[in-house]
């Protein structure tokens, strides 16, 4: 069996054709869709970018443990069982935080990786010489400006070369037998940038400031026209992910590879551009906005395109994989979160779960059960209590180190986790200093304080927040349940004031 994993971070599902969208042209998405199970209440896990990847490839759910942080050493990932088991892994990327701390040792895990440089503030190009200067608004970095300078035409760009060495990759390896093939391309993710030829972008009319790097916040920050010019700006670089998609479609048409291999295509989370006056992600409540994504799924015996309504979420592509080469989950040495999805892809079953949850670390806690999502807000002020706990004690680009705490004295050592003896640190959240506003644990105001229930039957968007206190006890039961299944440490029950519903709670 050849498995193909492909993930384009930051993919907006309502920008899909596949799932009613039209603000992006997406044809080899679709392409792919009518030969794969679309799975149409697909949620994240952990968030953002290295917590969905740690999900993703260790089956277990992150965020209720701790924040951004490297592979741990007692963590059990699909790579490593994968090749105890005789099958091969190949990671090709351009998503340069695999390769900064807080994400630095992910890449090792595969057999092969292949780096692709210069998206964002990789340092691809010395930052020497005059500074580079341009009236914007949003974000800017000097680092990407010079990294761009050497992009002279699409194929130059970091994604379409991460898209491009898969398809390679696959023309050279498509008679073997066993491999998993990880294709992890950082587009869409901001910065939205491609060259000034891209098919379409002359249609965009705008002429103000430079801006196509969306500072996280209100988006009344930056005129109207510039915040629609930021969507356009993402719909072409979706559409340019896509076109490049095709050449990796192109190849498995070229070698029949659709009657042997598995194609899984998804992404770790979605981005809010203007809806519910929001940009960027993380800061702001869990909305299905960023929380739920696109996943399909092909699989050998399939011909035309299936729909999936189940539940599930990104720590079921684990044990998928895993069930596709008939390695048993006993062969991890920590039982797996996810589920195995191939009875829903063989109309075995008509779901796996109940509920799912989901968010990031020392923020909401969420749950979605089909048809209400609950966000359920910390019940103190200060946010407490919170511990993270790692044996790894780095995170998004920088250790935790003197600077970035400030009290030695509160962290203790020891084997803390519910599932592993493994020492770790425990750390208590409220000495903890993140330069990054939308990754802080202490963030309290009213957008991040309040617990609120929505009725998706009735109110998809999530724009009208239930008074309902008999459904909001239930959702409480349900997140408790669904804690504890996940191994969630006992504070976080308190944290979020459910002891009423939790006999975990001291």
């Amino acid at each position: 069996m050849k498995t193909i994993v492909i993930l384009m971070d930051s993919l907006n599902r309502r920008c899909l054709s596949t799932y009613g969208g039209s603000w992006a042209h997406t044809p080899n998405i679709e392409r792919l869709a009518q030969r794969s199970c679309v799975f149409d209440n697909h949620f994240v896990g952990s968030a953002p970018c290295m917590p969905a990847r740690h999900d993703i490839l260790t089956g277990r759910l992150d965020f209720l443990e701790r924040n951004w942080a490297p592979v741990q050493p007692f963590d059990c990932t699909l790579p490593q069982v994968l090749r105890k088991h005789g099958i091969f892994s190949e990671m090709i990327t351009d998503h340069y935080h695999y390769f900064h701390l807080g994400g630095e040792n992910y890449f090792p895990l595969f057999d092969s990786w292949e780096f692709i440089r210069g998206q964002e503030h990789d340092t691809m190009a010395p930052n020497l010489g005059a500074p580079i200067q341009k009236p914007h608004y949003g974000n800017y970095d000097e680092q990407y400006e010079r990294n761009r300078l050497q992009f002279h035409t699409e194929a130059d760009y970091p994604s379409p070369k991460t898209l491009a060495q898969a398809a390679a990759f696959l023309d050279d390896h498509y008679a073997d037998k066993d491999f998993l093939l990880f294709v992890d391309s950082f587009d869409p993710h901001e910065p939205f940038d491609f060259p000034d030829d891209t098919p379409g972008a002359q249609e965009d009319t705008y002429s103000d400031k430079l801006f196509y790097w969306p500072l996280y916040g209100p988006a009344d920050a930056v005129p109207s026209d510039a915040v629609e010019h930021a969507r356009r700006r993402y719909a072409q670089v979706v559409a340019m992910s896509d076109r490049w998609l095709g050449r990796v479609l192109d190849v498995m048409d070229r070698h029949d590879m659709w009657e042997d291999t598995t194609v899984i295509f998804t992404t770790d989370h979605g981005f809010m551009i203007g809806e519910k006056d929001l940009l960027g992600k993380n800061f702001m409540p869990c909305y299905n906005e960023v929380y739920h994504i696109p996943l399909m799924i092909h699989t050998p015996e399939m011909t035309s395109q299936t729909r999936c309504s189940a539940l599930t979420q990104n720590i079921d592509l684990m044990p998928t994989i895993l069930a596709l080469y008939h390695i048993p989950e006993s062969s991890c040495r920590y039982p797996l979160h996810g589920k195995n999805l191939l009875p829903l892809l063989r109309g075995e079953a008509e779901r796996v779960r109940d509920a799912v949850i989901y968010g990031m670390y020392g923020r909401h806690v969420n749950i979605c059960d089909g048809r209400y999502t609950y966000f359920r807000a910390a019940c103190r002020a200060d946010n407490q209590p919170l511990y993270l706990y790692t044996a790894m004690p780095s995170t998004i680009n920088h250790y935790w180190d003197e600077e970035h705490l400030t009290d030695l004295s509160a962290i203790t050592a020891g084997p803390f986790l519910k599932w592993t003896k493994y020492p770790v640190y425990k750390i208590p959240g409220n000495i903890t200093v993140l330069s990054d506003f939308s990754h802080r644990f202490t963030v309290r105001d009213e957008i991040v304080s309040t617990n609120m229930l929505f009725d998706l039957s009735v109110d998809p968007q999530q724009e009208h927040p239930l008074e309902d206190a008999e459904a909001e006890s239930l959702m409480c039961e349900k997140l408790v349940r669904e804690m504890k299944r996940h191994d969630s440490p006992d504070e976080q029950f308190v944290r979020l004031g459910l002891c009423e519903y939790a006999e975990a709670c001291q």
